[in-house]
């Protein structure tokens, strides 16, 4: 069965344009466990624009689910992640600037880097995703860089799903099929909603886990987040 993990960023961002503390980034993760979420995703940036490195640390003991955290595996997020261990990390290869993560890894070119990363994390015990683009290709080598999953970035079949979801799809079960075929668990995020995410689920019933933030906090402007939660969870218990 898939797994829904909240991204709980775009919090972070409404408290952090206004000052103080509302809304509540742990309240809000407490508050998504509560509703239904089967795990809490933060993506902290150096800038820490959004999700603060003291709010992962805060967050770290609240936690009842499963625990992501995401990023550009660089020292000072690394040193966090050991430090923190949670049950998940997830390697997204960020510029610094970036707004929202727009690329996965060329775990081919990459591959002795993220040996290295994923070897230190997993002597913690610590689950290792590889973010990547819909390639078969990068699907494989992200299985010789040691990893236990790989995230499927989603942004073009989100963008493709209304011309021809069909022709959207196909590079993703190709590419989950190549990373079943490896050994690897397959989990997916960006873009995904209550329009295209169940379409998702039945071409790759084998979805361990999808990540989904902004569309998640768009839609409870107008159900309530209990609401939309359990209208997310609906999109992928389908079977």
């Amino acid at each position: 069965m898939t797994r829904l993990s909240v991204n709980i960023n775009k919090i972070a961002t409404i408290r952090n344009a206004r000052g103080g503390n509302m809304p509540d980034v742990t309240a809000a993760a407490i508050a998504c466990e509560r509703f239904g979420a089967e795990g809490i995703t933060v993506h902290p940036r150096p800038d820490e624009r959004h999700i603060r490195y003291s709010d992962v640390r805060e967050l770290k003991p609240l936690i009842t689910t499963e625990f992501n955290i995401e990023g550009n595996p660089i020292p000072s997020f690394m040193d966090l992640v050991l430090e923190t261990v949670p049950t998940q990390v997830t390697l997204v290869p960020d510029a610094h600037d970036a707004i929202t993560s727009d690329a996965g890894w060329n775990t081919i070119a990459h591959r002795e880097f993220l040996t290295e990363v994923c070897t230190r994390f997993k002597r913690k015990g610590i689950r290792t995703s590889i973010f990547i683009d819909p390639i078969p290709e990068m699907a494989e080598a992200a299985a010789l860089c040691g990893c236990d999953r790989v995230e499927l970035y989603t942004e073009s079949y989100a963008r493709g799903y209304r011309n021809g979801r069909e022709d959207a799809i196909a590079p993703f079960i190709q590419t989950a099929e190549a990373a079943r075929a490896c050994g690897l668990e397959v989990n997916a995020g960006h873009d995904l909603n209550l329009e295209n995410l169940e379409y998702f689920i039945r071409c790759i019933p084998w979805t361990a886990e999808v990540s989904i933030g902004h569309a998640i906090i768009c839609d409870s402007l107008y159900m309530g987040l209990e609401k939309t939660i359990q209208e997310y969870l609906s999109k992928v218990r389908i079977f």
